[in-house]
């Protein structure tokens, strides 16, 4: 279900209400989340608290599309999977990133920690050739966010800050006590900004495309 066919994205509508209700799978969407669990467990193995993160992610973006009309099996799939190269040394991740022809405008080893999403996205489908390309796509915004997300994409952007088991702060917090109270779009909006906001007080390089996304949102807002 699509919120409010044809409004501008980033207005809040008058009669918005969450959805709600409870995930029913179809039996081979039941198998195939069940493989993706025990590949990200397997994956992610040498890595215990980014495995907890992900399946965390994964019960978030299946509450959250529950919430907001979005397909929850979809969203349960790509929070699964959005961490899958988490794992990669982080020259390995450059590399393949140069390798997968993955442009961000400035030197990839900048934005190292942005790359976990897109090489996934790139090569996550020659495993998985039977999940729908939305996934992937999900997967490859799930770190720099985009000005026109899909609210699949919205849901699993979400659905990573937000999940119980990363550690508070005040734009975290935030953001939580949105869920259910504003649009998706807002939710997302706000999550995004309290992202950058983050990045600037911890000093951190903040990728220039995310000034870029952060006005067009904005200027869809006005």
């Amino acid at each position: 279900m699509k919120q409010a066919e044809g409004r501008a994205k980033g207005a809040e509508p008058e009669a918005w209400r969450p959805v709600g209700g409870e995930a029913h799978f179809l039996p081979q969407q039941e198998e195939r989340l069940d493989q993706l669990r025990e590949d990200v467990s397997r994956q992610l193995a040498p890595k215990p608290k980014r495995l907890s993160h992900s399946l965390g992610v994964a019960r978030e973006a299946t509450h959250l599309a529950l919430l907001y009309g979005v397909d929850p099996y979809l969203a349960c799939a790509a929070g699964l999977l959005h961490d899958w190269s988490k794992v990669v040394p982080h020259q390995e991740l450059v590399s393949r990133a140069q390798q997968l022809g993955i442009q961000m405008g400035v030197d990839l080893h900048l934005v190292e920690p942005l790359l976990h999403g897109k090489v996934a996205a790139l090569e996550l489908p020659e495993r998985y050739p039977w999940l729908d390309p939305a996934v992937f796509q999900a997967i490859d915004r799930h770190t720099t966010g985009h000005a026109h997300m899909s609210p699949l994409d919205e849901v699993v952007f979400v659905a990573d800050g937000i999940e119980p088991g990363r550690p508070s702060s005040a734009g975290i917090q935030a953001s939580r006590d949105l869920v259910g109270r504003v649009s998706l779009d807002e939710l997302y909006f706000q999550s995004f900004a309290g992202g950058v906001e983050y990045v600037i007080q911890t000093r951190r390089y903040l990728y220039p495309g995310t000034i870029d996304i952060y006005n067009s949102l904005v200027q869809a807002r006005a």
